[in-house]
């Protein structure tokens, strides 16, 4: 059986104390007995679930809502609150006692229920179960606050240790931070020396494609100018041995024309002027050659005609040829 004890004060006696105790079984909804004393005289008094049913219907009240507003009344005491308000009359004669309990609103109040209590016998035999009950409550109480207690002792055993776990914990956490930084620093500075090298390996490899391109575009502009000069330089070659072909005349052409022509007056200089400033350096040389060539071959003709005929008007004709011109003069006009 549960009990609960509390201390009220009457709405018609303000000064007066009272004690009132309540005890279930089960649930209060189930039914539930009250002890009222003054410490000098004690009531006794039940209240069973039908009844508690019939003043639910009376107020017209959900029971499960009846039976917490009774909870709050006469168990939890919130009288203290101003919420509930006790009324005790003691009816002397009928040897009665009339115990009633509302509920205050703002406007008003409404009651919660009321019954009669009869006047025990005994009153120092209730008091001493009161006394009993008050003891039996503190002895729980007191070795329930000794299990908090010991329990709060070991929780501040245990936070002490844990806040040393963490110290170190922290500390630990803090040389591992220190290391894995130092470590990283390491890292980083490798990685930017690296970073560093392979930046300058490929400037110095772009510098050199740069240069490779350069020359590589040098030499083909070198080779291409070098073309251009040969083809040109052959075309003025090909171009002056035909000029100097087409003009020279055939060996018996030219041998005709120097006897028959005693007195002409020769232009070689002029024209060998002419050719040394419109012809290039290799187109000289070839013609000298050339000359020399065909010198050879006029003074072979010449000594075979001076073996022919010594005493010929012809051979004369030659002699005075050879007196007045020089064979570099005769061919200066090639």
């Amino acid at each position: 059986m549960e009990k609960t004890l509390i201390r009220i004060h009457p709405v018609s006696d303000p000064e007066a104390e009272y004690f009132l105790q309540v005890s279930w079984e089960k649930d209060i909804s189930s039914g539930f007995g009250i002890i009222l004393t003054d410490g000098e005289y004690a009531w006794t008094g039940t209240v069973s679930e039908a009844e508690i049913s019939r003043e639910a219907a009376d107020m017209e009240m959900n029971r499960e809502k009846y039976v917490e507003e009774l909870k709050k009344a006469l168990i939890f005491g919130e009288e203290s609150a101003g919420k509930y308000n006790f009324t005790v009359s003691v009816d002397e004669e009928n040897a009665q006692c009339h115990f009633s309990y509302e509920r205050n609103l703002k406007d008003g109040s409404f009651r919660l229920g009321s019954l009669k209590l009869q006047k025990v016998s005994h009153p120092a035999d209730v008091v001493k179960e009161l006394i009993g009950y008050c003891l039996d409550c503190l002895g729980g109480l007191q070795v329930k606050n000794e299990h908090l207690q010991k329990e709060n002792e070991r929780l501040f055993c245990d936070l002490s240790d844990v806040e040393k776990r963490l110290e170190k914990c922290v500390e630990a956490k803090e040389e591992l931070e220190a290391d894995l930084y130092n470590r990283f620093v390491l890292v980083l500075n490798e990685k930017k020396t690296k970073i560093r090298n392979l930046q300058k390996l490929l400037n110095e490899a772009k510098e050199l494609a740069v240069d490779t391109q350069c020359t590589r575009d040098s030499i083909a502009t070198t080779q291409m100018a070098t073309e251009k000069e040969d083809d040109y330089d052959g075309s003025t070659e090909e171009e002056s041995e035909n000029l100097i072909q087409s003009s020279l005349p055939s060996a018996p052409e030219r041998r005709d024309s120097l006897l028959g022509s005693p007195d002409v007056i020769s232009t070689a200089p002029r024209r060998k002027r002419r050719q040394r400033t419109m012809n290039p350096a290799g187109t000289e040389a070839k013609i000298a050659t050339y000359e020399t060539e065909m010198l050879a071959k006029e003074k072979t003709d010449l000594s075979s005609q001076k073996t022919a005929g010594k005493h010929s008007p012809d051979v004369m004709s030659l002699e005075t040829l050879e007196n007045t011109c020089e064979p570099e003069d005769l061919f200066d006009d090639i």
